[in-house]
């Protein structure tokens, strides 16, 4: 059976406008940071032009995300757009020491993310973030200490949580990776 995924929802044109778009910039404030035209990154986004690796950099660093999250794995015929094996995931996330992100979701054109995250042992957060998302997580395995506007929460495997727009921050303080995976809405990567 053949799936039809619309080529935009493939593609890294896609992926920039739907980051753009969650950081609520728009084409001229975007093109503005990247000191390059509107004209430009609308090709871009389209897929119309392709940018150059220094391009590629300039965009992650605007848009907060690593650059290797912009870089897309190649699928298996009939899988593109809908299937993410476990050794093409990209990597993304805030890069915080301790902490490994990969996105679960064939790309970041839906309404929501899906991110496997590795908290390793004795990793922290030590400074509350907050973002403008909905987010669920759910403790696969390990263990992890969550603070959600300043209350602390230990959380083991099985354990879920939800995060409306709160300050959090996080800390392994056992001696064994915490697996857990969220759900983000909207895309934040």
């Amino acid at each position: 059976m053949k799936h039809d995924i619309p080529s935009s929802a493939r593609t890294l044109g896609a992926d920039l406008r739907a980051l753009r778009k969650a950081r609520g910039l728009t084409l001229v404030a975007l093109a503005d940071m990247l000191e390059k035209s509107v004209g430009w990154l609308s090709q871009v986004e389209r897929d119309i032009s392709e940018p150059a690796v220094s391009d590629l950099r300039a965009m992650a660093k605007a848009l907060d995300v690593s650059v290797s999250s912009l870089f897309r794995t190649v699928a298996a015929p009939g899988e593109e757009g809908l299937i993410v094996r476990a050794d093409a995931r990209r990597p993304i996330g805030s890069r915080v020491a301790g902490s490994t992100e990969q996105l679960l979701s064939p790309d970041l054109t839906d309404d929501f993310e899906m991110i496997h995250s590795v908290f390793e042992p004795q990793a922290a957060l030590t400074e509350a973030v907050s973002r403008p998302t909905q987010e669920v997580g759910y403790v696969v395995s390990g263990q992890l200490n969550l603070w959600i506007d300043g209350t602390e929460f230990h959380l083991a495997a099985g354990d879920s949580f939800r995060i409306r727009g709160h300050a959090y921050r996080w800390a392994n303080p056992h001696d064994v990776p915490c697996l857990v995976i969220w759900v983000i809405a909207p895309p934040v990567y």
